[in-house]
């Protein structure tokens, strides 16, 4: 007497479900936790190198700030971590490793119902100080400018201070919005009619935004004058096989492609 078809059914359901769940056992999931900065670049590694690696799925969970990666990474509490500055000695000292994958210009943007595609630098000091109030000042709209910042230990901001011109000695105006993560700046450009704010920069900012040129230079120009480093961070003591080989990819040939291929330049 044959098998009736309804346990047929089941039988396969059931070892299909078997297969999947195996599957899904062996993947190992890779988080690298930490800043905001670079999350395109990184995201677009991941899924590349798990195209390749279908054991290992990467994961870029929502930022914690480069801080929050190093000290997730230091307490062995994640493998891999990414960070948007450099290390201190203390945390050198403390056995992490700093992998450079990426520099990512810091790109300024303004919402586009400014009306301004550039700034000379001189101009975004004074907006950002507070005394320029109106784009009509700068060749734009006639509205309102609503500066969004970062606070001063955010590595976005650090660097801008220490290469935009005029930014070392920066007041930034008490009129203006504080953003505490990359993607909170950036949506509050994107939302709101007039603001002007700043991120590192990736081909994915360019709809429904104004990236704005510095000097005549748009952030992928050759002598744009600011820009962040992406790197990985480890230990040699926690590092896993898998988290190796994505290091190794990162910085390799497939990597620098894949970097390149939205907006950043690879580091060598």
């Amino acid at each position: 007497m044959g098998i009736p078809m309804k346990l047929k059914i089941a039988a396969f359901a059931l070892a299909a479900l078997a297969a999947s769940t195996s599957a899904f056992a062996d993947t190992e999931r890779l988080e690298i936790v930490g800043t905001g900065d670079g999350m395109e670049a990184l995201n677009s590694l991941g899924t590349d190198f798990s195209s390749q690696n279908p054991d290992v799925k990467i994961v870029i969970p929502p930022s914690i700030g480069s801080g929050g990666g190093i000290a997730a990474v230091g307490s062995a509490r994640a493998v891999l971590g990414r960070v948007a500055r450099k290390l201190s000695d203390t945390e050198r000292e403390a056995g992490i490793v700093y992998k450079p994958i990426a520099k990512l210009p810091s790109a300024l943007l303004a919402h586009p119902s400014t009306n301004v595609q550039g700034l000379t630098a001189a101009q975004l000091v004074d907006i950002y100080e507070g005394r320029i109030a109106n784009w009509k000042d700068v060749g734009g709209a006639d509205m309102r400018i609503r500066v969004v910042r970062r606070e001063d230990a955010d590595s976005p901001f650090i660097v801008l201070r220490g290469s935009m011109p005029g930014w070392k000695s920066i007041q930034i105006t008490d009129r203006s919005k504080m953003a505490t993560t990359t993607q909170e700046a950036i949506e509050s450009v994107r939302e709101v009619p007039g603001a002007i704010g700043f991120g590192p920069y990736s081909r994915a900012l360019e709809p429904g935004l104004n990236v704005l040129k510095i000097d005549g230079r748009h952030p992928t120009d050759e002598g744009y004058p600011s820009s962040v480093e992406l790197a990985l961070i480890y230990t040699d003591g926690t590092i896993t096989a898998p988290a190796r080989k994505f290091v190794d990819y990162a910085v390799g040939a497939r990597g620098r492609e894949v970097i390149a291929s939205v907006g950043g330049v690879p580091v060598r």
